[in-house]
């Protein structure tokens, strides 16, 4: 068996600590991005090459076993994500043939993907409707190239809404005094950070990963229910319902996530830690 070699694309919020989680595990890790090693807080065991992914060269990435594509656009825009996700695909997927030592290259998605916006239940085999979001769209089609470029060497993870003790905007409008109604049927799904984390990293090394991953806990949630939960912890008045909202929208993910994988296994669980770290 070859020596295993990890690249990890983006060393942002979510790429940077699992870098530094593979090295601390005594991987042979290489962290990519276009800044300079020096703008991010990595590990001294990690290796870094400064880069930009759409542009890399067949022997920039010869030697690596295990590529992960972690990359934050510039613009939450159409045009953001298509000059990302998919150049960036798109490119190494062109190069696909001349990665001979490639065993596994991880894509992280988004739910987005999914059009479905009445409250159904998805799962890991359910096909996406179109997505109404351009920038949706585009991730999508990065997912499909990387799959036709890559076959089963290919896993898709999609995470949920990414919430974390830093991350805090429901919580912002849990404090809020005058708050906006809510619909009272929006359902909603979350994977704290941390944990997304540690799925990547799982998924990265375990023996037989699956396809597609639905990165998000086991318990949905609609927004009414956890403002409302949020508003009470931090003795603020629960927002009303919006008389004006009555269809049953979002939709509703079954993870697909081993349970042992996860810290923070609902929204509960993950606030509560949350809000004790924000005392």
């Amino acid at each position: 068996m070859s020596t295993q070699k990890f690249l990890i694309i983006g060393q942002g919020d979510i790429g940077l600590p699992v870098t530094n989680k593979l090295a601390q595990n005594n991987k042979s890790v290489t962290g990519l991005a276009r800044g300079e090693r020096h703008r991010y807080d990595l590990s001294d065991k990690a290796m870094f090459m400064q880069a930009d992914a759409s542009t890399l060269t067949a022997e920039q990435l010869q030697g690596f076993t295990h590529i992960a594509i972690i990359v934050t656009p510039d613009e939450y825009s159409a045009s953001g994500y298509h000059n990302s996700y998919l150049a960036i695909n798109q490119h190494l997927a062109q190069l696909s043939e001349t990665l001979t030592e490639l065993e596994r290259i991880v894509f992280i998605s988004s739910t987005g993907v999914y059009g479905q916006d009445n409250g159904e239940w998805i799962d890991e085999h359910t096909v996406p409707l179109t997505p109404k979001r351009e920038a949706s769209k585009v991730i999508l089609q990065a997912e499909q190239i990387l799959q036709q470029g890559f076959g089963d060497k290919a896993i898709i993870i999609r995470p949920s809404g990414i919430y974390g003790r830093a991350r805090l905007m429901r919580l912002r409008k849990a404090k809020e005094s005058q708050k906006e109604p809510v619909a009272a049927e929006h359902w909603s799904n979350r994977i704290m950070d941390r944990d997304l984390v540690t799925i990547i990293t799982n998924v990265l090394t375990c023996d037989a990963p699956r396809p597609i991953y639905l990165a998000t806990d086991y318990r949905p949630v609609t927004t009414f229910e956890l403002t409302t939960w949020l508003s009470k912890q931090v003795d603020e008045i629960p927002p009303a319902i919006d008389q004006t909202k009555t269809a049953v929208t979002g939709k509703r993910l079954h993870s697909n996530i081993p349970l042992a994988w996860l810290d923070y296994p609902d929204w509960q669980v993950g606030y509560r830690d949350i809000l004790r770290h924000q005392a």
